[in-house]
């Protein structure tokens, strides 16, 4: 799969790095399997896109029908964060789309965040140390 992530448990996030190739079936996976698992509840999120070579994205709904899904996925008493590294102009458009609707979405309980850096990212997060990421298959 072209997103592969791990959990630091003591920072409390989930590091996700895409990497070649990504389709909406692999954003919308990693939803489906993260957003489900109970022991991430409360935890924030970092996806790094800056190994991806394409995304893979048939239409901007295909960007809201994501936004949806994790709002309707968001458990209602937790707030978290969620951080995207895009340092491409592709990668950084996505996400700000992405951001926009899960704004826009009343259940949504996520603050997302576009970055082009990983500094930038890390401080939204209110992370103070490099996190490490997945290894890559």
């Amino acid at each position: 799969m072209p997103i592969t992530y791990r959990v630091d448990h003591d920072a409390h996030v989930v590091i996700a790095v895409g990497h070649g190739v990504v389709t909406d079936a692999d954003v919308f996976g990693y939803q489906l399997e993260v957003g489900a698992a109970k022991e991430l509840v409360g935890y924030d999120e970092l996806i790094d896109m800056t190994r991806v070579t394409e995304i893979a994205t048939p239409s901007s709904t295909r960007v809201r029908e994501l936004a949806e899904l994790g709002a309707r996925m968001d458990p209602r008493d937790t707030k978290t964060r969620f951080a995207i590294v895009a340092p491409t102009d592709v990668a950084f458009g996505l996400g700000r789309m992405f951001q926009t609707y899960r704004e826009l979405d009343r259940r949504s309980n996520k603050e997302v965040g576009v970055f082009r850096t990983m500094e930038e990212a890390l401080a939204f997060l209110g992370v103070s140390r490099p996190l490490t990421p997945p290894e890559l298959p």
